[in-house]
């Protein structure tokens, strides 16, 4: 347990596949903050750290007994990228059309007493015209390069050197758009009271805070593979070869 809670949240997630749901769960930032060690992430959110640790060991007991979780870490590259693009970004894409629809609609009806509601859809526009660029750069520029890295790599012929010099620099650039998104979430998690309706909420309200919730706990995930697995595995590979 000692060695558990001196690690980083970050090396947390990255071991145990099932670690991100359950920091999900208790509000503990694994992504864009996984830095902190667990005893650090649990005392910010004000989780005792004993209900966190069992949970994880308990966790950790029922993967290996049911084999139910994925491990990315041993997967090709080429997988986890089909497995972003595929789930992740096609995800990010139809939610960020629906909720900024959603939330054109409930500001039009609760904005007058609820500002509030500005606040959040000005933030979320913003989110997604960064996300939109941000989805592009990936699947255009770097995704691309790290699939022929890893294919040259097996094949064991020499890899083409990227436009951008390392891999280290587009990966340093998403690290830091990726802190702009976990900023912009939030934002939004604050402005919405930790997305909490007001008792005057339609159903369309009551949609929009909990759609909101959930996209959240997807860019959170989508966010850790990239940051925790893919770019330190592509950049590890660079280095190898």
């Amino acid at each position: 347990m000692a060695v558990m809670t001196a690690k980083s949240v970050r090396e947390l997630a990255v071991e145990n596949p099932a670690a991100p749901r359950i920091f999900e769960k208790f509000g503990i930032d694994y992504c864009c903050g996984g830095q902190q060690s667990l005893e650090q992430a649990c005392a910010k959110a004000k989780i005792p750290l004993d209900q966190v640790l069992d949970t994880l060991q308990m966790s950790e007991e029922m993967a290996r007994a049911t084999q139910s979780v994925h491990d990315w870490n041993r997967e090709p590259l080429s997988e986890l990228i089909a497995h972003i693009k595929n789930t992740h970004h096609k995800y990010t894409r139809e939610e960020t059309a629906r909720l900024n629809s959603l939330l054109e609609k409930v500001c039009s009806v609760h904005g007058k007493n609820h500002a509030e509601l500005f606040e959040i859809q000005g933030t979320f526009r913003a989110l997604t015209q960064e996300l939109m660029t941000h989805l592009m750069k990936e699947e255009m520029v770097l995704f691309p390069y790290i699939e022929r890295m890893e294919e040259a790599v097996i094949q064991k012929e020499p890899v083409l050197p990227g436009p951008f010099g390392s891999v280290q620099n587009p990966v340093n650039m998403m690290e830091h758009e990726h802190d702009s998104a976990g900023n912009a979430l939030r934002a939004i998690r604050k402005a919405s009271s930790d997305f909490t309706a007001p008792g005057d909420a339609c159903v369309s309200y009551q949609t929009l805070y909990k759609a909101l919730a959930a996209f959240e706990a997807d860019l959170h995930q989508h966010i850790h593979l990239e940051n925790n697995i893919l770019f330190p595995r592509a950049i590890a590979m660079e280095r190898s070869r």
